[in-house]
């Protein structure tokens, strides 16, 4: 496979991304390396508009169409390949999440795709562990967004248990989410760790990746967090403003709301299947779409190679 460049464009409930990056193969053998060239965030927060109203309004459907066009432009001058857009929990429930798909594919040629949770975690999934020493211990892997959090259950290194959780950050900054709903997340995830004595976390996401950078006592060598450290952190983020984690913490604005709801699931899963750490290898969907990416065309190259050998 020559030397290509895939994109990843990831619609969630508090930003949007553009990730590209550069796969290249070594001549003598087939190691693949993977080189990020351009990771952008803008913060469109659509969540805040869809969990208290139902819909996009349209300053940001505006905004989202000038992004779109933007990152189509960037896209080509680093002359991507291959790219996939996916929109994820706030598109998702949005009642006119299809018909701004339709007008930013209309403009700018851009084809985005609403993808549930259990594909959300599947594609986060596929990215899971490829920073893990020990690749057959049992974990679960937590990426919480803005809408949604997706679990995934790892035993031995395989995959047993995945589900999409609505419960988000900023579905809990807006107050969209239930008692109830926290019930059934513990409820569930206690009833499918059980029969397994130790389990960690491994975490996903722009917020447990900053919270790594805030906490005092990590495991540098293993990227991890020990859970009573982030409990720490949490109990000092939480009883500042979100003003005052700005000043205090150097969180921009979008970071210094959503970090503390944040904090709060992923130290309630981790009390729940009684955690010691979280990891943290700094992946996410974004990630894991490019993965998949890749993974399609080495697939269809071995396919045209056994076609053309048997020819």
């Amino acid at each position: 496979m020559k030397n290509k460049n895939y994109a990843a464009i990831d619609i969630g409930s508090n930003a949007v991304r553009l990730l590209i990056k550069k796969v290249s193969k070594k001549a003598e053998n087939d190691d693949v390396k993977f080189s990020k060239v351009i990771l952008l965030r803008v913060p469109l927060r659509l969540g805040f508009d869809v969990f208290d109203k139902g819909e996009i309004s349209k300053i940001k459907e505006e905004k989202m169409l000038r992004l779109m066009k933007a990152y189509r432009q960037l896209m080509r001058i680093y002359d991507v390949d291959t790219y996939r857009a996916c929109a994820t929990s706030a598109m998702r429930d949005a009642k006119n999440g299809k018909d701004i798909i339709r007008k930013i594919k209309k403009n700018t040629g851009i084809e985005i795709e609403i993808i549930d949770g259990q594909e959300e975690a599947r594609i986060i999934y596929n990215n899971h562990i490829e920073c893990m020493e020990d690749r057959k211990g049992n974990y679960m892997y937590v990426d919480v967004g803005g809408g949604s959090t997706e679990v995934n259950l790892l035993v031995d290194g395989e995959l047993v248990y995945s589900k999409s959780y609505n419960i988000g950050t900023i579905r809990l900054l807006t107050g969209k989410v239930k008692e109830s709903a926290w019930q059934n997340l513990r409820d569930e995830i206690a009833e499918q760790t059980k029969n397994y004595p130790v389990i960690n976390i491994i975490g996903s996401g722009g917020n447990i990746n900053k919270l790594y950078r805030l906490v005092e006592q990590k495991d540098k060598k293993q990227k991890r967090i020990p859970v009573p450290s982030l409990q720490i952190i949490y109990d000092q983020l939480k009883i500042q403003t979100p003003e005052e984690r700005m000043e205090t913490f150097n969180l921009k604005p979008d970071r210094a709301d959503v970090i503390v709801p944040a904090s709060e699931i992923f130290l309630t899963i981790a009390e729940t299947i009684h955690s010691e750490y979280i990891y943290v290898p700094e992946i996410g969907l974004s990630d894991g779409i490019i993965d998949s990416l890749y993974a399609a065309d080495k697939i269809n190259e071995e396919e045209n190679n056994v076609i053309e050998t048997t020819e």
